[in-house]
């Protein structure tokens, strides 16, 4: 006799079924209403999906659908892939599973077919600080490269796709780009704040520097423990302006996802609403062949990048969006967004770089709000452009009133009359470099001083905590790019050092990898070309001076020019420092940050001949 199979939950989870199972016990009902007799669904086309199920050649395809249990009559309906990155070690995607049930639950109402597949997710956070931030970066790649195995291998009419967090929202839009189907993106949504027993509001990027403050003695092992404990205080997104919530706004402007989609908090009423939402506009999406490249077009990209630097996101956005740029078959140069930079006032500072967090911009009117207030810029924004929505975004911005002038102010009021991202040139980053100017100190937008070079974030980190840093320094640490890391793996935790030993103002960072959107200070990522390719980030030598002037948007290292030719001239490639043959595969293909550190395709240039 068989053992009943039992399903084993994590206690935070078996917590969070109890507490929402007792509370829909707890809650007063109203009699059931009377039946009425239900529409019956539309008829939506399946012009896709056609191709594995119409005809006798396809009986066997149907054979095998009927097994997964397809009806007669479903095999007239669209199938619509629910893309879904459920996984239960990562807070912002432990509660995707559920969100995923409302979605197929509404596509099925809606006479559609949903089939829900998966998704890898690395959670940035926990991979953070040790050889496992070398695979978040790449795992984009696979998140876009698996996504398009699945829908182009069994031809669905369009896909939901339902993330959070860093990797994984732009894996899914670069896949959305590439397959060119119907396609529309729901979040799971953010957590609130921490508070501590003080009221102080806290999130992730406060238990890291804490960790900084404690290592210097600032505060004691019982703050950095409730610090630890009340950081973050339920599943979604951390609640800064980091990444995942970046990526998220943002889907909103690109016009792959509904209003409010980036800050309506998760594990909320309202955010099952947009998901039934979400999926109430598929069939439309279908109908039109409204496909994810007539969405996403330079204007949207425009927009985005415009919208981003309004409120100061995380510098992550720059290298995401480029490569969501380039599967959709855009050429769209970094300078670009230094010019848009030039004309977008900073609205917002929203944590790290303020004390705000998402449920503030949410209360404040969320995207849709800061849209309309730099709508008020002539000629910035192109606002009736197609969507996902119903509507275009120029009827959306008429009824969404900014409700918190502290939290989103007026172009007239701005922090700063230009964006709070900001790309930097000169001849130690001849193709860029980013950094978010916004969460800089007003005495660091200048600095000049000596250069503390450091193969790898490890060595760094060793250093900071030893102390060896100095006021005025810049620490300079290379060989994280993407191909030299390999993985481009974020620098949190030295700049989180940093900041909680005081010296968050006082100290510069310089890196051809790259930073969490938790990260603030003078912290300047993306360095390209980087050390691994022979960038002059790899002449750098202890004690050069380097100067810093993020209002002139120059990154120079001062030394004479034959010096630093004469330094390359004896650079030699090295293979890079890891046995993982993936790693190993993407360190060969993968490109500059500065294009987005997407891999190149070996027969591109072939064929463009």
């Amino acid at each position: 006799m068989s053992t009943p199979r039992r399903r084993w939950f994590l206690p935070a989870q078996y917590a969070l079924r109890t507490a929402l199972a007792a509370a829909a016990e707890a809650e007063p009902r109203e009699p059931a209403p009377a039946p009425v007799a239900a529409a019956p669904p539309r008829k939506v086309p399946s012009p896709r999906s056609s191709r594995i199920k119409k005809g006798t050649i396809r009986a066997p395809h149907r054979a095998l659908l009927r097994a997964t249990g397809v009806g007669e009559d479903d095999m007239d309906r669209p199938f619509v892939a629910v893309v879904n990155s459920h996984v239960d070690i990562v807070p912002g995607h432990v509660h995707l599973a559920r969100l995923g049930g409302i979605v197929k639950d509404a596509l099925r109402a809606a006479g559609m077919v949903p089939f829900e597949l998966h998704t890898i997710g690395v959670d940035d956070g926990i991979a953070m600080g040790h050889e496992g931030m070398r695979y978040s970066l790449p795992s984009r790649e696979l998140i876009a490269d698996s996504v398009e195995t699945m829908v182009r291998a069994h031809c669905f009419d369009a896909m939901v796709c339902i993330a959070s967090c860093d990797k994984i929202v732009p894996g899914m839009l670069m896949a959305a780009a590439r397959l060119d189907v119907p396609a529309i993106f729901i979040a799971g949504g953010p957590m609130p704040a921490g508070r501590l027993s003080d009221g102080t509001p806290v999130d992730l990027a406060s238990v890291f520097e804490g960790v900084g403050a404690f290592q210097a003695g600032k505060i004691g092992l019982p703050r950095l423990d409730e610090l630890e404990k009340k950081a973050c205080p339920s599943c979604g997104s951390c609640s800064g302006l980091f990444t995942a919530n970046s990526m998220n706004c943002l889907s909103e402007v690109l016009g792959l996802a509904l209003p409010l989609g980036g800050t309506t908090l998760a594990m909320t009423e309202d955010r099952d609403a947009l998901a039934r939402a979400t999926a109430a506009r598929v069939a439309d999406l279908i109908e039109q062949d409204l496909t994810a490249r007539k969405i996403l077009t330079e204007a949207a990209f425009d927009d985005a990048f415009a919208v981003d630097l309004a409120l100061g996101g995380s510098t992550n956005t720059v290298l995401h969006l480029l490569a969501i740029a380039r599967e959709a078959g855009l050429d769209y140069p970094l300078r670009r967004v230094d010019a848009i930079s030039e004309r977008v006032p900073h609205l917002c500072k929203i944590s790290p770089s303020g004390p705000w967090h998402m449920e503030d911009l949410h209360r404040a009117g969320g995207v849709p709000a800061v849209i309309r207030e730099l709508a008020a810029v002539p000629g910035l924004l192109s606002l009736d452009r197609p969507t996902v929505s119903a509507e275009p975004l120029s009827a959306l911005v008429e009824r969404s009133p900014v409700r918190d002038r502290e939290v989103i102010r007026s172009a007239g009021t701005a922090h700063s009359p230009r964006g709070g991202l900001a790309v930097l040139y000169g001849n130690l980053a001849p193709e860029g470099a980013v950094v978010k100017v916004g969460a800089v100190a007003p005495e660091m937008m200048k600095h000049r001083g000596p250069a503390r070079v450091f193969e790898g974030h490890d060595a760094a980190v060793d250093a900071i905590r030893r102390r060896k840093i100095k006021e005025g320094d810049v620490v300079v640490i290379r060989g994280e790019g993407p191909a030299g890391g390999p993985g481009m793996q974020e620098m949190l935790e030295p700049t989180s050092a940093l900041t909680g030993m005081g010296l968050g103002a006082k100290v510069a960072l310089i890196t051809d990898g790259r930073f969490s959107g938790a990260t603030r200070g003078a912290s300047i990522g993306h360095v390209s070309p980087e050390a691994a390719v022979g960038g002059p980030i790899a002449a750098v030598r202890d004690g050069d001076e380097i100067a810093i002037d993020l209002e002139q948007k120059s990154l120079t290292l001062c030394v004479p020019e034959h010096e630093i030719a004469r330094r390359l001239a004896d650079w030699r490639r090295r293979p890079p420092p890891t046995d993982s043959p993936w790693l190993r595969r993407y360190a060969h293909f993968v490109g500059s940050a500065s294009n987005g550190a997407v891999m190149k395709d070996p027969f591109a240039d072939e064929e463009s001949r």
